[in-house]
């Protein structure tokens, strides 16, 4: 079968190559569909990613949309499903409770990331404990699955988070209008907030989809917006990570989920950080991967989402190229890219 490999640490080794059907116990799922984003893109370029164990070469992909193709551990063919990213190191407390999001030892694994290969094949064998089902009314706009679980983990958190005293948000702010940014921004609106959208950008017209502000940074100063009791920052950027502590009112929140890697020094007031914070006991929190149940929350929530503002998820996955056209979805920067493997009813 055909599968989209590299060679971990080696840029442009990406290539699609012929390797082996899965065999033995679990749910043999067919692929449909694999979103592409900025850590495919890194692995790409040699600047991430890990073999499995005696291997040289790493399948990648972790955003998956598939079918299921025979009947078994409580699944039936035809049903669409996604699966989970993230597995337990196996000795720690987070991961002994189910909970690989959290692991605390940093020795998890990762399909088509770290040390498991991933979902850009053509069938794939899965545990049935990391299957998430997808509502047929949900559709091919489930390869959405994985970075809605990823923000459904951080609205979650930071819902928490604030919820530790007496707090209703009202008020919430984006920065990064990618699927990380827009999605956290579709959450936030089915929670009933108000929600401005930061970005680059000129316009973006996914986000008035949504129901929320949009203003561009290149114009607007995000400091005569605030307060705002979330602040989630999705751009990566980590300047705008401390900026974004600043922009809070009283007991807010500011969730990192962009990653800024570079090099260099981002500063904050001193008066931001030395009393407002204190006083005002405002939190910034980074967080990063799903549970299992912000997998489930995550797809309930785009159908949800499908219904309350129509075209708009559909506008957000802006490319879509059969397996061989992974180069230009690895180029492509003017939305979610997918690459399509098969067709949900062939």
């Amino acid at each position: 079968m055909q599968a989209l490999t590299v060679e971990p640490g080696v840029a442009h080794s990406a290539r699609v190559e012929e390797v082996d059907e899965p065999s033995g116990d679990g749910v043999l799922l067919r692929v449909l569909e694999v979103g592409v984003c900025g850590t495919d893109r890194e692995i790409s370029e040699g600047l991430y990613g890990v073999a499995p164990k005696g291997e040289q070469r790493l399948v990648i992909g972790h955003e998956s949309l598939a079918r299921v193709e025979r009947d078994g551990h409580g699944f039936s063919k035809g049903d669409l499903v996604c699966a989970t990213v993230r597995r337990s190191c196996g000795h720690c407390l987070a991961c002994g409770e189910g909970a690989p999001d959290s692991c605390l030892t940093g020795d998890y694994t990762e399909h088509g990331i770290t040390r498991l290969d991933g979902f850009a094949c053509e069938l794939v064998l899965e545990h049935p404990d990391f299957i998430v089902p997808i509502p047929r009314s949900l559709g091919r706009l489930a390869v959405l699955a994985e970075p809605t679980s990823i923000c459904t983990r951080g609205v979650r958190h930071a819902l928490t988070i604030g919820a530790r005293q007496p707090w209703v948000p009202k008020r919430a702010l984006v920065t990064g209008a990618g699927a990380v940014g827009l999605l956290s921004a579709m959450l936030l609106r089915l929670e009933g907030m108000e929600v401005c959208v930061a970005s680059l950008e000129e316009s973006s017209s996914i986000a008035e989809a949504l129901g929320a502000e949009y203003v561009s940074t290149r114009s607007t100063d995000l400091a005569g917006l605030g307060p705002f009791d979330i602040v989630v920052e999705a751009a990566g950027v980590a300047q705008l990570m401390l900026d974004g502590l600043g922009l809070l009112a009283r007991s807010g929140v500011c969730c990192l989920l962009g990653i800024d890697g570079r090099d260099g020094t981002a500063q904050i007031a001193d008066k931001v950080i030395g009393s407002d914070t204190v006083l005002e006991n405002r939190v910034l929190f980074g967080s990063v991967n799903a549970h299992h149940r912000d997998w489930v929350t995550g797809v309930e929530a785009l159908d949800r989402a499908r219904q309350q503002f129509p075209g708009a998820l559909e506008e957000l996955i802006a490319l879509r190229v059969p397996l061989d056209r992974f180069e230009e979805a690895f180029a492509f920067h003017g939305g979610k890219a997918t690459l399509v493997l098969a067709e949900p009813d062939s």
